[in-house]
């Protein structure tokens, strides 16, 4: 097990500052709430944009990736492109930027991303623990005097949530920045396409692939075009990954396991494959937990043993579905 030391909240504090100092320029909103924490509305009521969706994506990898937005040929007709990368992709991914803290009060109910997630604790049976069993795992907890946390709702948290999240990360809550972005939002597509290389690394752990063998990590997926309606909306973000993501994975250990690896990971080998998200969706009535969990993955991979030097691949990109997701409606 490798020993994580470096504090993802440390490391995107300056990002997160970026944010603040040219919220007028990245045409984001601020507010300060009565309790002194800080939200940052990045398509709500603000209009936010690529550029804000860009820098709070690399928020979410705890500032331990980077990522550009490019213009690329290998989509038929969506050029613009997001790339993702990061030297230490277990902790960046799903150490910061996977979407596990469950929040909800009354009617409000969002998922938290981000460096946060790694400060959250719980107290059970008299003893502290993480608040996702994930960090058990990673053997990683992070902690500091500030943290971030990026949502992906419509609306800006209720009070209750946001004290929730700072009594949990042990922090004051003039400490605590709410970053959200909505799933219809330009940002809010950023940064859930942002997430290529995440879900390669989720579905990783799933296949029970040793974590510690994965030494780096590039990802990249065209950006959707936004829609207004949340299921379409998070559809398309979806289908960018399904349909188009291309990660490719650097591991150690053996050539056996590296070719495994690059065979399951593939979107394509999931039984709900072959329609957008959205209509898959629908037909399992709206019950996200009935799909199946093995279908987040990129389109193609390349996973290079770094030992051997042999590199393997699988999966294929798919314009006609991508077409299809990202068509007019």
């Amino acid at each position: 097990m490798i020993e994580y030391t470096a504090s993802v909240n440390k490391l995107s504090q300056p990002l997160v500052q970026e944010l603040l100092d040219n919220a007028d320029k990245l045409r984001l909103a601020v507010q300060t709430l009565d309790n002194g924490s800080v939200i940052i509305d990045a398509g709500i009521e603000a209009d936010g944009g690529l550029e804000a969706g860009r820098i709070i994506t690399e928020i979410c990898l705890g500032g331990m990736g980077t990522v550009g937005i490019t213009h690329s040929p290998y989509t038929e007709n969506w050029p613009t492109t997001i790339n993702v990368h990061s030297s230490n992709p277990v902790l960046a991914c799903l150490g910061s930027q996977y979407a596990g803290w469950s929040l909800s009060h009354e009617k409000y109910y969002a998922l938290g991303s981000g460096p946060a997630r790694a400060m959250a604790t719980k107290t059970k049976d008299g003893e502290v623990e993480p608040v996702e069993a994930l960090y058990k795992e990673l053997a990683y907890q992070d902690n500091g005097e500030e943290t971030v946390l990026v949502i992906e709702n419509d609306k800006i948290p209720p009070l209750e949530i946001v004290e929730k999240i700072a009594k949990a990360c042990n922090v004051n809550p003039e400490n605590l920045t709410i970053i959200v972005t909505p799933t219809s939002s330009i940002a809010g597509c950023v940064q859930v396409v942002g997430r290529v290389l995440e879900v390669a690394m989720h579905k990783a752990h799933e296949l029970h692939f040793p974590l510690e063998n994965i030494v780096d990590g590039f990802g990249s997926a065209p950006l959707c075009p936004p829609h207004p309606d949340f299921v379409q909306a998070m559809g398309r973000t979806n289908d960018a990954i399904l349909f188009a993501g291309q990660v490719h994975l650097f591991v150690k250990g053996s050539d056996e396991d590296a070719e495994k690896l690059a065979n399951e990971l593939p979107s394509s080998t999931s039984k709900d494959y072959g329609k957008p998200f959205a209509q898959i969706f629908k037909e399992y009535e709206y019950d996200f937990f009935k799909v199946d969990g093995m279908l987040f993955s990129p389109a193609s991979v390349i996973v290079t043993a770094v030992e051997s030097g042999n590199s393997y691949r699988a999966g294929k990109l798919d314009n006609d579905l991508l077409n299809e997701s990202f068509a007019n409606k």
